[in-house]
């Protein structure tokens, strides 16, 4: 991916009120899952809050790797860490934060019906985009302008990867973060630059300034 892409960053307020519409529009369309499978890592808070929201004690998990830190992307998806439970006879409810290019849910489709024949199977995300060759079953927003979306839980990941691949790295905090705005539209606040500068060893002047 080229270094400069359009960003959106969410907060942990914003996912939560989405998570809460994305559980109020699975109830609405009578869909009640007995097994939900977050497809790790991006589905794992969501899942967690809509077992939560839906009463589904039943929460497993599988890793499907496609991009890496930073935004960057593998040649293909491919199942890391597989699922381990028998899905026969559930009705299952599949979770991951984002639909983007839609390799990820073909991959995860595929891989479940390696173990199982489920009642029912639906999927959901908060984001979907509109290039995604694959269509959820329920998600929260459309994104039809193509963008970068960093959750909560990867602020940190994100942005270290954003920083590696900056040309000639600003010296400071306030230059890294002119340089986040200027290439992906993006404001951050300075503690989370200092902790994310903290943990890439102080590759740039300033970042042990933490307290």
């Amino acid at each position: 991916m080229a270094a400069k892409f359009p960003c959106e960053l969410v907060s942990w307020v914003q996912m939560a009120r989405m998570v809460r519409g994305l559980a109020l529009d699975i109830h609405a369309a009578g869909f009640r899952p007995d097994l939900i499978i977050a497809i790790a890592r991006g589905g794992y808070v969501p899942a967690r809050l809509l077992a939560d929201y839906l009463g589904v004690m039943d929460l497993t998990s599988f890793r499907i790797e496609h991009y890496t830190r930073g935004a960057q992307k593998a040649p293909s998806a491919r199942v890391k860490y597989p699922l381990a439970v028998d899905v026969t006879g559930a009705r299952v409810l599949v979770v991951d934060d984002v639909g983007d290019t839609g390799d990820t849910f073909v991959t995860a489709m595929e891989h479940i019906r390696h173990h199982g024949a489920p009642t029912a199977i639906k999927t959901a995300v908060l984001h979907f985009k509109a290039a995604c060759r694959y269509t959820p079953d329920f998600y929260v927003r459309k994104v039809v302008k193509w963008r970068w979306i960093t959750y909560p839980w990867a602020v940190i990941e994100d942005l270290t990867g954003f920083i590696e691949r900056m040309e000639e790295r600003p010296a400071t905090v306030e230059g890294v973060a002119a340089r986040l705005e200027q290439d992906h539209g993006i404001r951050v606040a300075r503690r989370t630059l200092q902790d994310v500068l903290m943990l890439m060893r102080g590759s740039v002047a300033g970042a042990r300034d933490v307290r």
